[in-house]
């Protein structure tokens, strides 16, 4: 078949495609004589890596590669619940502290009257406190930037925190309701509310009224401690331990390796090693996202500590003064802990890897993991039939087709995102929440899905991942219903007027953008274009590049509506998409959408711990951003993917004999989840359980 396709294809694109189809031997005559070829697992990527540090990567493709190099502490398991990796377990609980008010009762008399509510075990919240202290004086040195009068740039400008006796809280869980109850018990002039008098060394004006938010009058400080695996070992036989974490931290957090993931661990006071294999992470705030950036692969602090980096350097024959992480050798042949080690990077053609035998999980059945760059979507179709590589990202139109081909096993799974069309809440009418839902129930989103998607998405009402907890399933769609869409518009003010919806005289009509170069997108804005026409709304499509879509258009808030689309992670966090502080110019809630009770609610989910509440929460933000509107949220698609039949999970039993089972996805349609445990055979295996 695939030669027959070749014949047809002009002479130039056939010379460029057999070029790649022969770069490597079919899987028949590879596997003729050899079980070498069934050992090895090639995909297939559309560009090349970039860098294999995970504190430096900013890409998919690098990530993809360094998930098979390194480990983090903690990933997420087939349920999406944490689950230990490189630590087996960990507690989380909260040390909060405050100053008692200046000539009010003394830290050690509502240190008494706490101790004695929790003998009496009143009020209610009494049985989460394990200790209550008193801290003696501290000065604590702090500083803040300030921008250089005239000129570019910042001074840091250092002073001294002054604290006083202060009353020290811990809790068995992190409360972010404590110093509300807490008033509630001793009542609000308890507490010191003016941080001028415990700050000293500032200069005044605009340096100290930017320090004074340094000084922290009631403080939760959250605590996270992990406790380590014994024996895990990086790939060179070193043997990873609690300094490596530290070190990790240490690295992103150093400015001169402008590590991307600064944002993450800022939150961060500190990281203690109390042994060998503990680590203890207390936090300078309540962000309940911070525990999930553990996951975060671990550096081996031997190979890249300052004296090895100076060694480097000198090497190399570079200044060690100048010589950064960055620049260090290590991001083109890493060292890790995870189940695959560096072999081989040859530059847009192939990343090599090869199994790690003392990986602290078994060994995977692959013994070699092979990354191919074919940026080309039909040369990549090609090698898969020709067994060049192993798996192949199916468009949406091929998924029906392919499943039922005997060669192949078809996967397709609910993406992380969805698609949306976005209305600029600042003008006129999408101010106006009937005119949203008007437009909302104007769209026929079931036939965008079956015709423009063939299937392979389904309905979402909200802003989180469907698959989640935090998703609200009783949250149901708008009916598509254009009559009832017509009678909102009417209780709005508009009328239609020879086919067209008129207020004071002027038409309801609008323009709709969305980038150029995405063809389902440009097939939806058609699609509503012409739904909304049908209820009396004018619209014209604009299709813009990318990079002019973002400038002219979302960074300056200078659109109408907009055809997008998010990709989320499992955190619920939706501050920066939702929150009302979070809509000016290049920042991220572009619709500007405001709500008090929204912005409440984003608040109370990032600062949660405890799952559970942080769900409730998550389920009211979602009914009050459905009942909005500002969105008109399309669909959630499908991640698609095709693998050979042959390829199985292969498991020992008890008694040493292997056994395969059916790969299978997990609820987020992950099928790689089991991927060390993959094996190609001969034939298509008699698969059990």
């Amino acid at each position: 078949m695939v030669k027959r396709l070749l014949l047809f294809l002009p002479l130039a694109v056939s010379a460029l495609l057999l070029q790649s189809y022969f770069w490597v031997p079919t899987f028949s005559v590879q596997v003729k004589g050899s079980e070498a070829r069934l050992r090895q697992f090639i995909n297939a990527s559309t560009g090349d890596a970039q860098i294999l540090n995970p504190i430096l990567l900013t890409d998919a493709a690098s990530g993809d590669i360094a998930d098979m190099v390194f480990n983090g502490l903690i990933d997420r398991d087939e349920d999406l619940n944490y689950r230990g990796r490189l630590a087996t377990s960990w507690e989380i609980y909260e040390e909060a502290f405050f100053v008692p008010r200046p000539g009010g009762p003394s830290a050690g008399a509502l240190r008494e009257r706490i101790e004695g509510a929790r003998a009496a075990g009143q009020p209610e919240w009494a049985w989460n406190v394990t200790q209550v202290e008193v801290i003696p004086p501290a000065e604590v040195k702090a500083s803040v930037a300030v921008p250089k009068r005239g000129q570019q740039g910042f001074d840091q400008i250092s002073f001294t925190v002054a604290y006083p006796e202060r009353v020290k809280i811990t809790l068995k869980e992190v409360d972010q309701d404590l110093f509300d109850r807490l008033k509630a018990l001793l009542g609000a002039d308890a507490f010191a509310t003016d941080p001028a008098p415990y700050l000293t060394g500032a200069p005044a004006g605009l340096a100290r009224s930017q320090s004074l938010a340094e000084v922290q009058l009631a403080e939760h400080n959250p605590v996270i401690v992990f406790h380590l695996r014994k024996g895990v070992l990086f790939h060179d036989g070193h043997e990873f331990d609690s300094g490596d974490v530290r070190f990790t931290y240490d690295a992103i957090m150093n400015p001169a390796n402008l590590s991307p993931r600064v944002a993450d661990y800022e939150p961060v006071k500190r990281v203690e090693t109390p042994d060998r294999y503990t680590v203890r992470v207390v936090y300078k705030r309540l962000y309940s996202p911070a525990f999930g950036t553990w996951g975060m692969g671990m550096l081996p602090e031997h190979l890249l500590n300052a004296e090895a980096l100076a060694g480097e350097a000198r090497r190399l024959k570079r200044d060690p003064q100048k010589f950064t992480l960055r620049d260090s050798g290590f991001n083109r042949s890493p060292i890790g802990t995870g189940p695959f080690r560096f072999k081989e990077w040859r530059s847009d053609e192939v990343i090599r890897l090869v199994r790690f035998e003392k990986y602290w999980e078994g060994p995977p059945q692959y013994a070699e993991y092979v990354s191919r760059i074919l940026p080309d979507a039909l040369t990549q179709e090609l090698a898969f039939y020709s067994g060049t590589v192993d798996s192949y990202t199916a468009g949406v139109h091929q998924v029906e087709r392919l499943r039922k081909d005997p060669r192949f096993q078809v996967f397709s799974g609910l993406a992380f995102g969805y698609t949306y069309i976005g209305y600029n809440l600042r003008r006129e009418p999408f101010g106006d929440v009937r005119v949203r839902r008007a437009l909302t129930m104007a769209v026929n989103t079931r036939q965008i899905q079956e015709f423009l998607l063939y299937g392979e998405a389904e309905d979402i009402t909200g802003p989180f991942v469907k698959q989640s907890d935090h998703y609200n399933r009783s949250v149901k769609p708008l009916p598509h219903d254009p009559q009832a869409a017509e009678r909102l518009l009417h209780e709005a003010g508009w009328r239609k007027v020879n086919g067209v919806m008129r207020k004071d005289g002027k038409p309801l009509q609008f323009t709709l953008v969305t980038n150029h170069g995405n063809e389902v997108r440009k097939a939806i804005a058609v699609a509503v274009q012409d739904a909304w026409k049908k209820i009396g709304v004018e619209v014209k499509v604009d299709m813009v590049e990318w990079a002019v879509f973002i400038q002219k258009y979302i960074n300056t808030l200078n659109y109408d509506a907009v055809i997008l689309g998010w990709r989320m992670g499992l955190d619920p966090d939706l501050y920066q998409i939702w929150h009302s502080s979070q809509t000016g110019s290049g920042q991220l809630n572009f619709v500007g959408y405001q709500n008090p009770e929204a912005d409440r609610l984003i608040i109370k989910i990032r600062q949660e711990y405890n799952k559970e509440r942080q769900v409730a929460y998550a389920h009211q933000l979602h009914r009050i951003i459905y009942g909005d509107q500002p969105y008109t949220f399309l669909y959630v698609g499908k991640a698609t993917g095709l693998l050979d039949r042959k390829i199985a999970i292969a498991e020992q039993d008890k008694s040493g004999k292997t056994r395969y089972r059916k790969i299978t996805a997990t609820k987020t349609g992950n099928y790689t989840f089991h991927f060390n445990k993959w094996l190609k055979l001969p034939g298509v295996p008699q698969f059990e359980g």
